[in-house]
């Protein structure tokens, strides 16, 4: 390694050096698979970050990523495992559990995870050669809303509207929040857990209005179910007869 690329720290180094410099303003830091994770409030969202930016000991100079979460039904499993699953029958889903069988609100919730929406950044400092994770929960579910990092990070810009787009999640102070994958009429915001796999408008090309329109959806709700076909004797069986029958032919 050249003396320009510096070695990187261990993960628990910069844990500890995270929890000497910020004290109670992180409400969590776990490290994990070599990988550090800190868990920040909203309100210290942009005062965190800027010193991850600016201080010498840590020096976060990039933004790689940011993407939103929706952590509704979290941790739930609706297939058997592997340990349960039986060898009859095709479906190994639990019954009356996909989406448009249940209703989300009822659904039970994770209390390790009280909180629907969260917004996670991952830093890369080239001075340090280090990387960091940051986890920002929205605090209202109905409205999640949490501050922008564009002035901390100006390429957090786009990222953070596919956020808004996907999730809905609201950046306060961002220069230009609109939607930038789905279409200015798309209802809804299709990364959402309670968003339906069917979508709430279908558009068709009307050719009396001579333009396309929007309507209601007419597919009806259905789950998707994989279904496993196992090798058996009875393909076997079938593959032996299908072969002597072009052999006849």
């Amino acid at each position: 390694m050249s003396e320009a690329t510096p070695a990187p720290a261990a993960p628990s180094i910069l844990a500890e050096r995270l929890a000497a410099r910020f004290g109670g303003r992180i409400a969590g830091i776990v490290t994990r698979l070599g990988e550090t994770t800190i868990e920040v409030a909203a309100d210290d969202l942009v005062g965190i970050a800027t010193a991850l930016r600016d201080d010498p000991d840590f020096r976060f100079e990039q933004l790689v990523d940011l993407c939103g979460v929706d952590y509704l039904g979290y941790g739930e499993d609706e297939w058997r495992t592997s340990q349960e699953t039986t060898g009859t029958g095709f479906s190994r889903g639990v019954e009356g559990q996909g989406p448009g069988r249940f209703k989300w609100d009822e659904r039970p919730r994770d209390v390790a995870i009280p909180r629907r929406f969260a917004v996670v950044v991952h830093l890369l400092s080239i001075s340090h050669n280090r990387r960091l994770r940051v986890r920002c929960f929205c605090p209202d579910d109905a409205l999640p809303v949490v501050p922008s990092l564009t002035g901390v990070w100006p390429g957090a810009n786009w990222f953070e509207r596919e956020a808004f787009d996907l999730f809905g999640i609201v950046f306060e102070g961002h220069p230009d929040l609109r939607r930038i994958l789905t279409d200015y009429g798309f209802v809804g915001h299709p990364f959402r857990k309670d968003f339906p796999l069917i979508g709430n408008v279908e558009v068709r090309y009307d050719p009396e209005q001579k333009r396309v329109v929007y309507q209601p959806v007419s597919i009806e709700p259905r789950v998707n179910v994989a279904r496993v076909i196992r090798e058996d004797a009875r393909w076997a069986q079938a593959r032996a007869e299908e072969a002597d029958q072009w052999q006849e032919n």
